[in-house]
């Protein structure tokens, strides 16, 4: 029903017979797992991005992974990160024995608190995970002048980031160009660009990037591209303890399509973030969102803060009732069920402001103007 109503959807990737077309190449050569295409797709982002090596996996949340085993975090070291994000920036910590400490967000930007990172650091700190948010950057300047002053290694997770850019040094630079240690990308339909699922990390560490090429594919010594070119035989062995996080061939030949309109992609993205701007800024009493001077958004999300007297599910309910589908503010990881019986209650403020009253509006490179203005006024008449 809603469909026939001219339904406006949250996201929607921008695909068409080009990433089919890449997709053919693969199957019809029968080499469709991790091969050619997935070593062409990744000298082209590491290009893309300015980094010297990149390293594409299964997902963000593998990448996450690697990135921290790398960064050597050991059971029982702690995590400088934040709640508020996907459950999977939290659990990627546990998922090498560490232990998550949460800190609250700067509430303009949803982003990490750098002022709050210091006052938690304590002799089993071993890193710092923060997240640019819904494609908002980081202020990765605050950020790392904590870490260089208390030694420790910075893995940024950019699920949310492909396109979005920092002024660093002087200079603008994409974000994937590392800052910190190291920088992992999500490729779900979700996120501005996608390979079905997918994802990359990129590091200027040689030994950092050997590390998640071994550990990627089952810790195998020779990987099965060289054994299977080989004109003698091999015999490979598993000196680390790995795991199957391999992207395959048809995933990255669609990657490689993406990535060639990801300029375009975030163009468009913008333009569309402009027209909600212009068109929701006299709205009384919601909060819009802002870049700070040294941060350019790919609004992967647009997210805007209800007036403290509307509810969101209400609001939400009303705009899905025209057709109109959103999404609740960015989860809280410590306010589920499996983090309070791991650490307890725990309290993050402004992480929680955040989730109860903000809305995600749609927006996605195939929508129309036209449909912006439907948005801006459906929320607008919910609010009144």
């Amino acid at each position: 029903m809603l469909e026939a109503r001219g339904f406006i959807p949250i996201a929607k990737p921008l695909m068409d017979e080009r990433e089919a077309e890449a997709a053919r190449r693969p199957i019809l050569t029968g080499w469709v797992t991790q091969g050619p295409e997935v070593a062409a797709f990744e000298q082209e982002f590491a290009e893309f991005v300015s980094a010297r090596y990149a390293c594409a996996v299964s997902n963000c949340t593998t990448a996450l992974h690697l990135a921290l085993l790398a960064v050597d975090v050991q059971p029982g070291d702690e995590v400088i990160t934040v709640s508020h994000s996907f459950i999977a920036t939290a659990n990627s910590i546990r998922y090498c024995g560490g232990k998550p400490v949460f800190v609250d967000i700067d509430p303009l930007t949803y982003n990490m608190d750098p002022d709050l990172i210091e006052s938690v650091i304590t002799e089993r700190t071993s890193a710092i995970l923060c997240v640019h948010q819904m494609g908002m950057p980081c202020d990765m300047e605050r950020i790392m002048a904590v870490a260089q002053k208390h030694d420790l290694p910075v893995v940024e997770d950019a699920a949310c980031a492909a396109g979005s850019e920092i002024r660093w040094c002087g200079k603008w630079q994409r974000i994937g160009k590392p800052v910190g240690d190291v920088v992992c990308f999500s490729f779900h339909p979700r996120k501005v660009i996608t390979t079905g699922d997918g994802g990359m990390l990129t590091t200027d560490n040689n030994e950092y990037d050997k590390q998640f090429r071994l550990r990627r594919q089952h810790g195998m010594s020779v990987p099965d591209t060289v054994r299977h070119r080989s004109s003698k035989v091999i015999f490979e062995s598993y000196p680390v303890l790995g795991y199957n996080y391999r992207m395959t061939d048809i995933q990255a030949a669609v990657g490689r399509e993406q990535l060639r309109r990801l300029p375009e992609i975030v163009q468009v993205r913008r333009e569309l973030a402009a027209q909600y701007l212009e068109l929701l800024v006299d709205l009384p009493g919601i909060q819009l969102p802002a870049e700070p001077a040294w941060a350019r958004s790919n609004w992967q999300s647009f997210c805007v803060r209800l007036p403290a007297r509307c509810g969101q599910r209400d609001i939400m309910q009303r705009l899905l009732n025209d057709g109109i589908a959103t999404r609740r503010g960015i989860m809280c990881a410590h306010r589920e069920e499996s983090y309070i019986a791991e650490y307890g209650p725990m309290s993050l403020p402004r992480s929680e402001e955040a989730q109860d009253h903000c809305i995600l509006l749609p927006l996605y490179p195939g929508m129309t103007a036209h449909q912006v203005g439907i948005v801006a006024e459906g929320l607008k008449k919910a609010i009144k």
